[in-house]
């Protein structure tokens, strides 16, 4: 067959799991060609918080704390309820420590850290840990890449110069109003930009730390990456074997062969909403009350599944199409979506569908919370939206929908003040009344059960504990709450006006794809193995199922299952120690 170049690997897609994947096979001596579609390197990755969830990790066994290999599996067993056969969680549970430990080795900027205490998202399930086991990297100046540095993809909303946040940063900015810990971030945040301006520092943390990290790696190395290279299709021979694909370059179509086999790494279909919907029509809903014209995914914009379109058209089976990294957002009218974290860890709040009634524990993990959404709204009862109800007392305390708790500072990024903002009241996406049965008429529920809504929430609060949904039970619940309370997660409301804000449902990206064994191979239906094709992130379906095991749960199995999926080619193609 004629093809316009060879090479050993060819690696579609260039976020984490593309990224580490090129990494593994050019270390086995691999001739390794990654190729990306957009004009950025870095995929959803370089979009996102940039934790790794690795339990076992290097980071953490210096610390001194290793998790059991086996408690990690079972707790991946239960949380996955059976949708994931035990080989494949048996394969991320042992590889992912190796992973990281890879990576260590193979650059310095490749150096992984642990700050314990961002609970897994289940801590009190047998091998659930409250101390966590998200793995991160330092921030850095984005002056190390050199010309690399245009070619990032940059976040979504662009922060002023010199704002950056590290893993524990957030966490301590939400509590500006509460300790002294709050107040010095908020300082610490105001000398960075200082010097950001002063020195020219381009400093960048989480995601898009990670992500140049992992590209500073591979330059290091040498592995070519073609950006604007789409792959169009997949080249198979008379057996049905994948050996290289077509991929447009330079105006023209390359066709490129893979001796060892090509990994798709392209992301999920997170903005083909035609798609989307067809796979799950409680959607249609979410588009009525976002706006037809917006799309509410996270996810990164190059991102149509197209990795997992050329997969099916060479025999390919998929699972879990209908699912995604769901969570539960604000969508303003411009479309931009406002992530409700930790909102629904506050103290004095209650969430209600459109029957008036708290339907699951505010604070429960943020797929939790949106599987109830959709499965409520399926119910027959109004989900989407549902609405968070506080207290101006909470509004003037916390930090909500991005509004800081502090005195009014003109030209500030973000909205502050004591007056709600009127562009917020003007949308239609916060509602605001002197009491419940006004807001409840406001909002679209029932007033007089709105009004008991409240008054059973405010008198479980006012007891300590959430008898209805257990609500700061969990370690989880509390990392976000208010650290200055017997519960961190509960308190009365109190006066008025009272404050109601719409929550719609948002995704970071779509979970589904082509399904896979524990090398990332991808199956056929009738779960053979499609020789020469491998495929790891959100163009494969989730090791994790339909649940989320802890902060990095989706770049963690990305990046494993990339390196696996080296491993495999590697051993195929030559005898080869993954870790010299």
């Amino acid at each position: 067959m004629n093809f316009d170049m060879v090479v050993d690997v060819l690696v579609i897609g260039s976020g984490g799991g593309g990224m580490t994947a090129a990494l593994a096979a050019d270390s086995a001596g691999l001739d390794t060609l990654m190729v990306e579609k957009a004009a950025h390197f870095g995929g959803s990755t370089a979009l996102s918080g940039g934790g790794i969830w690795v339990p076992g990790a290097p980071s953490q066994r210096a610390a001194g704390y290793t998790p059991d290999p086996d408690e990690t599996f079972g707790y991946l067993k239960q949380i996955t309820d059976g949708l994931v056969d035990d080989e494949r969680l048996r394969a991320y549970v042992d590889a992912a420590p190796r992973m990281m430990e890879f990576l260590e080795n193979r650059s310095d900027w490749l150096a992984f850290v642990w700050k314990p205490g961002y609970a897994d998202y289940y801590p009190e399930l047998p091998g659930g840990s409250a101390l966590g086991s998200t793995i991160n990297v330092d921030a850095m100046d984005l002056r190390d890449l050199g010309p690399m540095e245009s070619e990032l993809l940059a976040p979504l909303a662009l922060a002023p110069r010199g704002i950056w946040f590290g893993p524990k940063d957030l966490r301590l900015f939400y509590q500006v109003r509460q300790n002294w810990r709050g107040k010095a971030v908020l300082i610490k945040l105001i000398w960075r930009m200082v010097r950001a301006r002063v020195l020219g520092e381009r400093m960048a943390a989480i995601g898009q730390s990670l992500a140049a990290r992992l590209r500073l790696a591979l330059a290091e190395r040498g592995v070519p990456l073609w950006l604007n290279s789409p792959m169009t299709e997949l080249i198979t021979d008379a057996d049905g074997r994948v050996i290289g694909a077509v991929v447009q370059c330079d105006g023209g179509d390359q066709r490129i062969g893979a001796r060892g086999g090509v990994i798709i790494a392209s992301g999920g279909f997170d903005h083909d909403m035609a798609w989307r919907r067809r796979e799950l029509p409680v959607l249609d809903r979410v588009a009525e009350v976002a706006g037809g014209g917006h799309d509410w995914s996270f996810g990164n914009p190059a991102s149509l599944g197209d990795g997992i379109v050329a997969g099916e058209k060479v025999g390919a089976a998929t699972d879990l199409m209908d699912e995604a990294w769901w969570f539960p957002a604000m969508c303003w009218p411009d479309g931009r979506l406002q992530f409700m974290l930790n909102e629904r860890m506050m103290p004095a709040q209650f969430i209600v569908n459109g029957a008036g009634k708290r339907f699951i524990n505010e604070a429960a993990p943020y797929m939790d919370f949106a599987h109830a959404m959709i499965e409520g709204q399926r119910g027959g009862i109004e989900h989407i939206p549902c609405w968070l109800i506080t207290d101006i007392d909470s509004f003037h305390r916390y930090v909500v929908g991005g509004h800081l708790p502090i005195p009014k500072i003109p030209f500030a990024p973000v909205p502050t003040g004591r007056k709600v903002p009127q562009a917020w009241l003007d949308s239609g996406i916060v509602k605001q009344a002197d009491g419940f049965e006004e807001l409840a008429v406001a909002i679209g529920v029932p007033p007089e059960q709105l009004r008991r809504t409240a008054d059973r929430f405010n008198e479980l609060a006012r007891a300590g504990h959430d008898d209805d949904f257990d609500r700061g039970d969990s370690a989880y619940d509390n990392y976000y709450g208010d650290p200055t309370l017997p519960n961190p997660n509960l308190h009365p409301l109190g006066k008025p006006p009272y404050l109601a804000f719409q929550i719609i449902l948002g995704d970071l990206g779509t979970s589904g794809g082509l399904r896979t064994d524990a090398a990332a191979r991808v199956l056929r239906e009738d779960d053979t193995v499609i020789d020469g094709l491998y495929a790891v992130g959100n163009a494969s379906a989730p090791v994790m199922g339909r649940s989320y095991a802890g902060a990095g749960a989706t770049i963690g199995p990305a990046m494993t299952f990339g390196y696996l999926a080296a491993v495999d080619i590697a051993q195929r193609l030559i005898p080869y120690d993954p870790l010299p």
